[in-house]
C-alpha cells in the first residue's frame, strides 16, 4: 500500500483533519497483537534502524522532579508508514503514593500526506511489549544457543522479559530472577513459569544470577549516578549482557571492559552521556542493534568474546508497533472517533 492507498483507506474511517482515532489501553491490547507478532514488528523496525531506512532524532526529555522524565520520541519508517510520536513519562514512585502505574503516556500518528493526527492511543502497552522484543531478539542475535537466562528486576518489564525470551533462546533451560522485593519474584513465577518450559529459578543475590547465566538482562531504573548492583569481577568472557537501564545497574568497568559494547542508538546514548549518565564516559561503540539484525555488522565472533548490548527504546519501535494497533482497530472497528 503507498500512501495515497493508505490516506483512502484511512479516510473511509475518520474524516482525516477533522476527526482523530482514539483507544485505551485495553482497546490496544484488544487488536489482538501476539507475542510472535510483535517480534515481527520489532525486528522489521530494527532492520529499518540498521539500514538507515528512518528517521529519528534522539529522544529529548523534560524532568520537573529528579526522580522522573518525560520524554518525546518521535519517528518516521517509510516502509510501514509509520509516523508519529511517543510522549512517555516514567515516576517511580506512582505505585506506591498514589496507586498508580509507573509508567503512563500516550502515542499520536498522522497522516503521512496531510500530517494530520489521525490516532491518539495509550503507549504504555506497547512500550512494555517492545521492549523486551528488542532484548530478545539482541540475545537470539549475540548468543543463540543459550541454556540460562538471568533477569534482574521482576516488575511489568521482568515479567514481559521472561515471557519473550523462550521465544528466540530456543535452547533454554533455566531463567534465573532476582529482585529485591521476594513478592515480585514470586508474581513473575505464578504467571509466567505455567505458559513455558524453561525453569524459572528464584536468584538468592545478584552474584548468584550474574555467574549462573550466559546472557543477562536488568529492566530496573534509570539515573545518572551508576548504582553497580553487578561488580566487574563476577561476569566472565563468553557472556551476553543486555541492560534496559543505561549505565544504572552494571559497575560501569563491565561495558567499558567489554569486547564489544553494542548499543540500540549511537545519537541517544551520545545524548545521555552530554546529559551526564555516563560519569566514566561513554564506552566505546562497536555498533547498533539493528545493524547486526540487519546482517550489516558482526555480532559475536567468538565463544570467549563479553559483549554487552544496551537497549534504551527507540521511537522507531514504536510507531510501527503503534501503526500495526491502528491498522488492526481500523478494520475491527475498536475504539472510537473523536472531533478534533
Amino acid at each position: 500500500m503507498d500512501m495515497e492507498q493508505d490516506r483512502k483507506w484511512v479516510s473511509e474511517k475518520i474524516n482525516i483533519g477533522k476527526e482523530v482515532w482514539y483507544m485505551t489501553q485495553d482497546e490496544v491490547i484488544s487488536t489482538g497483537l501476539t507475542e510472535e507478532d510483535i517480534l515481527g514488528l520489532t525486528k522489521d523496525a530494527l532492520v529499518a534502524h540498521g539500514n538507515k531506512h528512518y528517521e529519528m532524532p534522539a529522544k529529548i526529555g523534560v524532568h520537573p522532579h529528579p526522580e522522573v522524565f518525560f520524554h518525546a520520541m518521535p519517528a518516521y519508517v517509510p516502509s510501514k508508514l509509520a509516523l508519529g510520536m511517543k510522549w512517555i513519562e516514567c515516576y517511580p514512585n506512582n505505585p506506591s503514593k498514589f496507586k498508580l502505574p509507573q509508567t503512563t503516556g500516550l502515542m499520536l500518528l498522522n497522516d503521512l500526506l496531510s500530517g494530520c493526527p489521525i490516532a491518539i492511543m495509550d503507549c504504555a502497552w506497547i512500550t512494555a511489549m517492545r521492549t523486551p522484543a528488542v532484548t530478545v531478539l539482541a540475545a537470539a542475535a549475540l548468543h543463540p544457543d543459550a541454556e540460562t537466562f538471568g533477569m534482574f528486576g521482576c516488575g511489568v518489564q521482568g515479567i514481559e522479559h521472561v515471557k519473550y525470551v523462550v521465544h528466540t533462546l530456543k535452547k533454554l533451560k533455566k531463567i534465573y530472577i532476582y529482585d529485591v522485593k521476594e513478592e515480585y519474584m514470586d508474581k513473575l513465577i505464578a504467571s509466567v513459569q505455567p505458559k513455558i518450559a524453561a525453569k524459572i529459578i528464584k536468584g538468592k543475590n545478584y552474584e548468584e544470577v550474574t555467574k549462573a547465566c550466559e546472557v543477562l538482562s536488568s529492566a530496573t531504573f534509570i539515573v545518572k549516578k551508576p548504582y553497580s548492583f553487578v561488580n566487574y569481577a563476577w561476569v566472565s568472557k563468553g557472556q551476553t549482557i543486555l541492560p534496559c537501564d543505561l549505565n544504572t545497574f552494571w559497575d560501569p568497568a563491565i561495558a567499558k571492559k567489554a569486547d564489544k559494547y553494542i548499543v540500540d542508538s549511537i545519537d541517544e546514548h551520545e545524548l545521555f552521556a552530554k546529559a551526564g549518565y555516563f560519569p566514566d564516559g561513554l564506552p566505546k561503540i562497536a555498533c547498533e542493534t539493528g545493524e547486526i539484525l540487519a546482517g550489516l555488522k558482526k555480532g559475536r565472533e567468538s565463544a570467549s568474546e563479553l559483549i554487552v548490548c544496551s537497549n534504551i527504546g527507540m521511537s522507531v519501535c514504536d510507531v510501527v508497533v503503534a501503526r500495526e494497533i491502528f491498522n488492526r482497530a481500523l478494520a475491527k472497528g475498536i475504539g472510537r472517533k473523536l472531533p478534533l
